[in-house]
């Protein structure tokens, strides 16, 4: 099944968890710690907790996320990052099925959007096929940072789908080992230009 149609498909927890994974896996771009987004995953998997002041902790945490003027001299890594903070604003204070759906939707993009960029891909027919990817369930003609993005968004929403609560867990996990790919591209490309 297609990323698009799974996310079609999912319960508000799925989706929320959706969200919650991709902005997870982007966190290194925010310079938050490992642990930041922990109160939101506890809250989604029933421990209690609101997602609304789960949600305010997070962003009092990682700053102020507004958005910054990107030049045409900005960094790949800046773009990226700003890319995050979008999914982090982004974030409904309620997670109501409808608002949850567009926000784990832009997130699924966005993330998909940051891995292409930090893997330098071109831009017009990497966004092509990042559409095409989405919409057919298929990773082949995407570089290989962004097939293992999208098959880690199907991973979490089928975890979700097939295990409901006790699929949160796993999920993390996926997130977690996604996370920690994404932080060494970023200290490789930063090493690079320093």
């Amino acid at each position: 099944m297609s990323l698009v149609e799974l996310i079609a498909q999912a319960d508000e927890r799925g989706l929320a968890a959706s969200g919650l994974a991709c902005l997870d896996r982007c966190l290194p771009l925010l310079g938050g710690d490992d642990e930041v987004l922990r109160p939101l995953w506890a809250e989604l998997a029933g421990g209690g907790g609101d997602w609304g002041e789960c949600l305010e902790q997070v962003r009092g945490k990682l700053g102020d996320a507004g958005d910054s003027d990107l030049g045409p001299e900005a960094s790949v890594t800046d773009e990226a990052a700003l890319l995050a903070r979008r999914m982090l604003d982004a974030a409904p204070a309620e997670r109501s099925p409808a608002e949850v759906r567009v926000w784990a939707d832009a997130c699924s993009v966005a993330a998909l959007r940051i891995h292409r960029l930090l893997e330098g891909a071109a831009t017009d027919e990497a966004g092509e096929s990042l559409a095409d990817a989405r919409r057919e369930g298929r990773t082949e003609g995407v570089s290989p940072l962004v097939a293992a993005e999208l098959r880690r968004q199907i991973t979490v929403l089928e975890l979700l789908a097939g295990h409901g609560a006790a699929g949160i867990r796993p999920a993390l996990e996926v997130s977690t080992e996604g996370r920690r790919i994404l932080r060494a591209v970023v200290s490789r490309r930063t090493r690079r230009r320093g």
